[in-house]
């Protein structure tokens, strides 16, 4: 997909950033054998995808393109050779 801004928006990056801090938050709180902290990490993580899709539901995200459909003609007959 050369050229395309796949995951270049506003949406995407909040969405992401806000998963990455529940993650960041949840690993710390598993290595401190705290299971509240790493389940509050969690929650943070399901938030950022909940965020993104909000925010792409703002028209924040990527623009939903419509694909061609591809248009199957008829086959025409062999024209006869008359000689």
């Amino acid at each position: 997909m050369a050229g395309s801004s796949h995951g270049h928006t506003p949406a995407a990056w909040t969405g992401v950033t806000i998963a990455f801090i529940g993650f960041c938050v949840s690993g710390a709180f598993m290595v401190m054998a705290e299971p509240l902290g790493f389940w509050a990490g969690m929650v943070i993580v399901v938030l950022g995808g909940v965020v993104g899709m909000i925010m792409r539901s703002m028209g924040l995200g990527q623009p939903k393109t419509v694909h061609p459909v591809h248009q199957v003609t008829a086959t025409r007959e062999p024209a006869s050779v008359e000689g």
